[in-house]
């Protein structure tokens, strides 16, 4: 079941690209990410309350609520980089070189969370960085 929430997450990471480009046509990168930022602040509290999981706010301790913050800070660099470079390059190069960090989440996921991936995974994520300076290149 995991694949099909990744599949529609891909469906939609491709259509943010395209719906970014647009919008942001005579705006400025930062000022598109302030916006889209709020709505999606918007919408997550919107599914939180809806399913009424804003009590689970108690069972946060201080290690759950530092990475989610390094995350948080983590996602608002990424988008304020992305913006930027969609505003700077094409969508069909933007995107592949963002998708870059497919691999990179891997080799982490290896040193700081121990994991082992399969030689298919290492395959892949090796194609992606291949693929990543192609397109770069």
């Amino acid at each position: 079941m995991w694949w099909i929430f990744a599949l529609l997450a891909a469906l939609f990471a491709a259509l943010t690209a395209i719906f970014a480009k647009l919008g942001i046509k005579g705006v400025s990168a930062d000022l598109a990410t302030a916006i889209r930022t709020v709505i999606i602040l918007i919408m997550a509290w919107a599914i939180v309350i809806y399913k009424d999981e804003w009590k689970g706010w108690q069972g946060l301790n201080r290690q759950n609520l530092l990475f989610l913050l390094l995350s948080g800070i983590a996602t608002g660099l990424s988008w304020i980089f992305y913006f930027k470079a969609l505003s700077l390059g094409k969508v069909s190069q933007v995107a592949p070189v963002d998708k870059l960090s497919v691999a990179l989440a891997i080799l982490l996921s290896i040193v700081f969370l121990g994991e082992s991936p399969d030689l298919k995974t290492l395959i892949g994520a090796g194609l992606i960085i291949v693929g990543t300076f192609v397109m770069i290149l």
